[in-house]
C-alpha cells in the first residue's frame, strides 16, 4: 500500500552548509523552472565533475560519461526536442511545442549523466546502473555545496533513442538523468519525507 505524504513547506533552513551533517540532513532540490543566472563556470564546471566520479563504482569500470549544455548549446537542443516533439505529437499546437524548445533554457547549465553499460559477466548491469545513479547524487551535493540550486530531472526526452542519438548516445547507453544548475529565485519549500523506521527491519536470523 502506498503512503500519501502531504504537499511541500517553506523552509528557511534548508541546505544548510554548516556542517557535512547538516547538509545531508537538510538537502533540498530547487525547481528548475525557478532558477537564474549565474550559474557555474567552466572552472566550477570542472570542479563539479571531478568531485562527481567519486563515486562507487564495482571494478573500476568508470560506467558513466558526462554531456554538458551551456550557452548557445541549450537553445541548440531545444530546437532538437521541440523537432522531435512535433514528429511525435502532431495534433499539439505552438504552446506546447514552445514549452519543448525552452526546456534545457530553463537553467544557465545541464549536465547530462551518461550510463554507458558494459556487458561483462563479473559486474552486473545494475551495479554499474547504481554507480551513474550515485554520480547524479553526488553531482547535486557538489552543486548544492558550491550555493547553486540543482534539479535531477529525466523528462520523455531521456528516453528518446532519437533524441539521446543525436545527444551522442550509442546503442549501449541510456541517460541516468540531466542535472539542472542555477540561482533559485524561489525560497525552496519542503516536503514532508518517509519516516525512515516504518522502512527498515533488523534481521535476526
Amino acid at each position: 500500500m502506498s503512503r500519501k505524504l502531504p504537499g511541500p513547506v517553506a523552509n528557511k533552513d534548508l541546505n544548510d552548509l554548516s556542517s557535512p551533517l547538516r547538509l545531508l540532513q537538510t538537502r533540498r532540490s530547487a525547481l528548475a523552472k525557478f532558477m537564474r543566472e549565474p550559474g557555474p563556470t567552466g572552472a566550477q564546471v570542472d570542479q563539479l565533475l571531478e568531485m562527481a566520479v567519486r563515486v562507487p563504482d564495482h571494478g573500476k569500470m568508470a560506467p558513466w560519461r558526462f554531456i554538458v549544455f551551456s550557452g548557445t548549446a541549450r537553445a541548440k537542443m531545444g530546437d532538437v526536442l521541440a523537432g522531435r516533439w512535433q514528429q511525435l505529437h502532431p495534433e499539439h499546437g505552438k504552446e506546447t511545442i514552445d514549452q519543448q524548445r525552452k526546456m534545457f533554457l530553463q537553467a544557465p547549465v545541464v549536465i547530462g549523466v551518461v550510463s554507458s553499460i558494459t556487458d561483462t559477466r563479473k559486474i552486473p548491469a545494475i551495479e554499474q546502473e547504481l554507480s551513474a545513479g550515485a554520480l547524479c547524487q553526488n553531482l547535486l551535493l557538489a552543486a548544492t555545496t558550491m550555493g547553486f540550486g540543482c534539479q535531477w530531472i529525466t523528462g520523455w526526452f531521456a528516453y528518446d533513442r532519437d533524441v539521446v542519438g543525436k545527444m551522442g548516445l550509442e546503442a549501449h547507453e541510456n541517460i541516468a538523468g540531466f542535472i539542472y544548475i542555477g540561482t533559485a529565485s524561489e525560497e525552496l519549500t519542503d516536503r514532508p519525507r518517509p519516516d525512515h523506521k516504518s522502512l527498515t527491519t533488523h534481521w535476526k536470523g
